[in-house]
């Protein structure tokens, strides 16, 4: 068997040999399986572009640390290049009809079901995820452009006839201008899918700098796109790091950034991007606690807990990370170890594989790092994934479901969001305790409780200070109907991402007042005096 080249990367490598999105194949050596990495190529105005930089970044396959591709870091010309594609393309894009914007739409939605086995496989390979996990974040971002089938209904202004005599007043929502969107790793199809699709459907157009761990899905989305008939310039997309951050802050040309990502580089974007006047939504790291009340369906809520914490290895900044035991339902806490002890860890593509690797050396590290610390601060272990070993896959970043208990808020464990596949439980004796526990934390992304009394979850979502709450929903990410409210530490912005509060964020409204009057239709005498308005 060979590890990291698997079928997905033997027709990747085809891919990239015949001139597709990502790059040409240097060189392949079939004596020892080896080939020398191809490069991730630009999309800027319709073509993919090989950079010209000499600074490269090499991608590693998470289950085999074996490069897999190199990915550029954008010079100053090739992202001015791109920002001046994506302004040449707004003067015409902004004035096209919803509808025609829409027809590029439901392109796009076949395209993406057409080809989600593709994007699934990309992002197994650079990301790590399973394949079933794989295709969850394709389905998510996907749900993104239905709804974006639909946005007219959405973006419609408001009119008020006969405010006046004679006059009347409305309000048009319109396109931003160029745009910028910076994703992160984990979710590398979902995110860019947040962004653009709504962007573009409100007429604005799009830069986007994805994720230099795994822009490959970003990468299949612009072909895709290219295919569905989005004109040329009207999403471009860069690779970098903090010099192409810099410049998407800084650009003049730029009107709107989105992010997701750490809080480090989220607090560092908006604060940069606002002081140059850019309207910036930033959604940042999380602490999200599941409550667990003694009437609750126990079996239902121990496997919603298993998979809400260790699901994509803990990548998610809506992971269930902390588990809130009250009065007798601690007695469960052995169980839910139990549990988590019978999920198979091994590469994405593997089949079976309920978790597989970290995104990278580093951040199996600081996990490890993470657990050790709990256990030094006097938690305990009760589940250690720090050793395990995946057959075949030796070098690659595994660490297995872990569980520390007893985890006080003082903890370096529960303080740092983790993002890894660790969970962090204790217990309190009342919901009130529960309550004032999870308020005192700087974050507010999600939180669930799991109950059967309706008046038990009406006092949590009534009292809990979190932006998005689920009563025996786990990960409570709304559909894109809805938009994603995280607060307080895990947001910085006036608007969230995607349904109605995503595109107030793209637009901005204008406000008409217009006169006619009746004289003018049946030949009335000019009048020199102040219009007033009565």
């Amino acid at each position: 068997m060979f590890n990291s080249l698997n079928m997905a990367s033997l027709l990747r490598l085809t891919l990239r040999h015949r001139g597709s999105f990502l790059g040409s194949v240097s060189q392949f050596h079939t004596q020892t399986c080896r080939y020398a990495a191809p490069t991730t190529k630009m999309f800027i105005d319709g073509e993919f572009v090989e950079s010209k930089t000499n600074k490269w970044i090499d991608l590693h396959n998470p289950a085999t640390n074996e490069v897999i591709t190199r990915v550029p870091q954008s010079t100053q010309e090739e992202m001015n290049a791109a920002v001046e594609s994506c302004k040449k393309a707004f003067s015409s894009w902004r004035n096209s009809t919803i509808l025609t914007r829409q027809q590029c739409m439901f392109n796009l939605q076949q395209l993406i079901k057409d080809n989600m086995g593709k994007l699934a496989q990309n992002i197994t390979e650079e990301q790590g995820k399973t394949l079933v996990d794989a295709e969850g974040d394709v389905l998510r971002g996907l749900q993104v452009v239905e709804t974006c089938c639909s946005l007219s209904a959405t973006c419609l202004g408001e009119t008020l006839t006969g405010i006046a005599k004679d006059m009347d007043t409305m309000t048009i929502r319109e396109p931003l201008g160029v745009c910028a969107g910076i994703t992160p790793f984990n979710f590398p199809a979902m995110i860019p899918l947040w962004m653009f699709p709504i962007a573009l459907t409100c007429g604005n157009t799009m830069l986007l700098k994805p994720s230099e761990r795994d822009p490959g899905a970003c990468m299949i989305l612009m072909e895709l796109a290219k295919q569905a008939g989005f004109p040329d310039g009207v999403v471009n997309v860069i690779h970098g790091q903090h010099d192409s951050v810099n410049f998407i802050c800084d650009h003049p040309d730029i009107r709107a950034i989105s992010f997701v990502g750490s809080d480090q580089a989220g607090n560092y974007i908006y604060d940069r991007g606002t002081k140059n006047g850019k309207r910036v939504q930033s959604n940042m790291g999380a602490k999200n606690h599941g409550v667990i009340m003694p009437d609750a369906n126990k079996e239902m809520t121990l496997n919603q807990l298993v998979g809400a914490a260790f699901g994509a290895a803990g990548q998610r900044c809506m992971a269930l990370t902390t588990a809130v035991f009250v009065g007798e339902s601690k007695e469960w806490i052995s169980e839910l170890v139990e549990k988590a002890k019978k999920l198979k860890v091994n590469a994405g593509h593997e089949p079976g594989a309920d978790l597989g690797p970290l995104i990278s050396p580093e951040s199996k590290n600081r996990v490890c790092d993470l657990i050790e610390s709990g256990a030094k601060e006097g938690a305990d272990v009760l589940l250690d994934g720090r050793n395990i070993t995946v057959p075949g896959y030796e070098k690659g970043n595994f660490v297995g479901p872990s569980v520390i208990h007893n985890v006080t808020p003082d903890m370096k464990c529960y303080k740092e969001e983790i993002f890894g596949p660790v969970l962090c439980s204790l217990s309190v004796d009342t919901l009130d305790e529960a309550i004032e526990f999870i308020n005192n934390n700087p974050y507010g992304n999600g939180t669930a409780i799991f109950t059967t009394n309706g008046a038990t979850a009406r006092k949590y979502v009534n009292e809990i200070d979190v932006g998005q709450v689920g009563v025996n929903v786990p990960i409570p990410v709304p559909l894109p109907m809805f938009s994603f409210t995280g607060s307080r530490g895990s947001f910085k912005g006036d608007t969230h991402f995607y349904g109605r509060q995503g595109m107030q964020f793209y637009t901005q409204v204008k406000t008409i007042t217009q006169m006619w009057r009746e004289d003018d239709a049946t030949g009335g005498k000019a009048t020199v005096a102040m219009p007033v308005m009565r």
